[in-house]
């Protein structure tokens, strides 16, 4: 197999499926309504409520929901072979993964831009709400921690990458600034602007690390999670338009340009996958994860193929900001299939390694040992980039290195490796930057909607001392989990559950579309939600027998048998209502009419 092929292939899948599955679900299920007002418009109010141009609430979009989990979690899925993970991230992301980003956004526009928890309440019950509310609040937490670990570890002690990371955030400001006071939607001459800085900020970094600066952009991995969660609240803070959505519309031209290049590296070089299709760890017992591949594969390769914290994002800022209801399916069913082509160049990158060289990079030198294998290639990789890469587990230096491996396979650009693989490991920690941003004020929103039952003022969207209120709690929770916690401690968890969170929107979405009043098609989301549930359950179950009990940590045993507690509520309590509106017929054709989907 060689990495062209799967290009081609991923390419081809996607094209279709985008011209004719989402189409058909836009059209024919959702039926969406171009002339119908959206709440970016009815509810304007200048820092939530904004309408925004389609391709820059694209870039926000797509910046919102690509965090690790479409980079890292291909690389350590390439230990049970290339295809597991391929046919994953091709049939998941069209089938699942596209389909629960696009109904969720779909509902959360008709629902005034509320959340997954506001419509759950509204359109299943008081019960499933009650429990949604709980579960989503301590996954999104979960989630952002998780991932602000990885930036993290990506920065400290790092002034190129602190350097061009920071100076993402004054070049989206003034892009904000540009674009809303001093050439009202010029987006082409905002975007010309944004990239050349970008670019430059890149060029600089090196030097910047050689100069008196370096030692003001040197922090600990202490200081940089109080710098991230920091950065957090102010961007749950400002207007979206002024720091939010061109920070992560920048963004996505970083992230898309270099998965472009990517591909166009694949397809000049065409690497030999060297990854067996499948490996002996298919079975288990593998040393980066141990169990096998059903349930692993899908919950390791989480946002690549399906992501319950999309469903967050696509009830959060983005149904506040599309202008039109034509814009749902570029933006929600377009972006997954950006996000999972993402995973692919991913997975290609990692397995055209060396099967030894991989697992050499991906487990400490002890674990290596006892696997009987020899390292190939790994001196000369190392020498290439010019760093010790063996025992650097958690798929971001494997990443790095495979792209740099290809890279450095194209004519005038090998004598660049070394800067190459920096830039790779920095495009990363800015890839899932955007992810903790939007999700730091998606949480905020969660919150204020929570509390609002409490008290009132708090659920108010233009009440700022409730705005900064929210933002700072929210912070707190996934930056204190950081600041005294570890990878070990929390990636685990954050897999299992945001996946249960993805089989809860699944729910929701046949819910949906129930109360269209057409159950017809209500397998679009059934047969996910049932593969979803039931893979996810399973592998959180033995999460808790086999990975957190034999090594006495209570707190995540706890943990996990709430969030699975929680989501087999929603789970029952959705399937008896659909029960009743189906088969008893308490879904009656007035009820389906006055339904907010119609």
């Amino acid at each position: 197999m060689n990495g062209l092929v799967l290009v081609i292939i991923t390419a081809s899948v996607y094209a279709l499926a985008y011209r004719f599955y989402g189409a058909f679900i836009a059209a024919k299920v959702l039926a969406f309504d171009e002339n119908r007002t959206t709440p970016a418009y009815r509810l304007e109010n200048g820092y939530d409520y904004v309408p925004t141009n389609k391709w820059v609430l694209f870039g926000h979009h797509f910046a919102a929901i690509a965090g690790a989990g479409p980079l890292v979690g291909p690389v350590l899925a390439a230990q049970f072979g290339y295809l597991p993970g391929a046919l994953w991230i091709l049939i998941g992301a069209v089938l699942a993964g596209a389909v629960h980003d696009m109904v969720i956004l779909f509902a959360s526009v008709r629902h005034d831009g509320s959340s997954i928890i506001d419509i759950t309440r509204k359109e299943v019950g008081k019960v499933s709400g009650v429990a949604t509310a709980i579960a989503v609040l301590l996954i999104i937490i979960i989630t952002l921690a998780g991932l602000s670990l990885v930036v993290v570890n990506a920065l400290y002690n790092s002034p190129w990458g602190t350097f061009t990371v920071a100076a993402t955030i004054p070049i989206a400001i003034f892009m904000g600034i540009y674009m809303k006071w001093i050439r009202p939607d010029d987006v082409k001459g905002a975007t010309i602007i944004g990239v050349t800085l970008l670019i430059l900020s890149v060029v600089a970094g090196p030097y910047i690390e050689h100069t008196a600066l370096a030692r003001y952009l040197t922090f600990s991995q202490k200081e940089m999670t109080v710098i991230l969660a920091s950065y957090g609240f102010i961007a749950a803070v400002l207007p979206v338009w002024l720091l939010l959505v061109p920070r992560d519309y920048l963004s996505t031209y970083m992230k898309l340009g270099v998965m472009l290049l990517l591909a166009i590296g694949v397809i000049i070089v065409n690497p030999e996958i060297r990854m067996p299709a499948v490996t002996q760890f298919v079975a288990g017992g593998g040393p980066i994860i141990p169990g096998k591949v059903w349930p692993y594969v899908f919950i390791t390769i989480a946002c690549g193929a399906i992501s319950g914290f999309h469903s967050l994002v696509s009830s959060g800022t983005t149904p506040k900001m599309i202008k039109n209801e034509k814009d749902i399916l570029p933006i929600a069913y377009g972006a997954m299939l950006a996000e999972g082509f993402v995973a692919m160049m991913a997975l290609i990158a990692a397995t055209s390694l060396i099967p030894a060289d991989y697992f050499a990079i991906n487990v400490s030198p002890e674990v290596f040992q006892k696997l009987g294998m020899k390292v190939v290639d790994l001196p000369v990789l190392s020498q290439l980039v010019g760093e010790n890469v063996a025992g650097r587990p958690g798929g971001a230096v494997t990443l790095g290195v495979g792209m740099t491996f290809i890279f450095s396979k194209i004519p005038f650009l090998e004598h660049l490796s070394a800067y190459l693989y920096h830039f790779v490991i920095l495009f990363e920690a800015l890839f899932i930057l955007t992810t903790i941003d939007a999700g730091t004020r998606i949480g905020r929103y969660l919150l204020q909607e929570a509390g609002g039952a409490i008290y009132k003022s708090l659920g108010d969207r233009n009440w700022w001392p409730g705005i900064i209120f929210t933002s700072f709690l929210i912070s707190f929770a996934w930056g204190y989990l950081v600041y005294t916690g570890n990878i070990s401690t929390i990636w685990p968890l954050f897999g299992t559950s945001n996946q249960l969170l993805a089989a809860i929107a699944l729910a929701l979405g046949t819910t949906v579309i129930i109360k269209k009043g057409k159950p017809q098609y209500m397998w679009i989301t059934l047969i996910p939600f049932i593969f979803m549930a039931t893979t996810t359950l399973y592998a959180a179950y033995l999460n808790i027998v086999t990975n957190y009990l034999p090594k006495g940590n209570m707190l995540l045993v706890v943990l996990s048998i709430t969030i699975i507690l929680l989501a087999i509520t929603i789970i029952i309590d959705s399937v008896v209502k659909w029960y009743g509106w189906l088969k008893k017929g308490k879904l009656t054709k007035e009820a389906i009419k006055a339904s907010v989907f119609n």
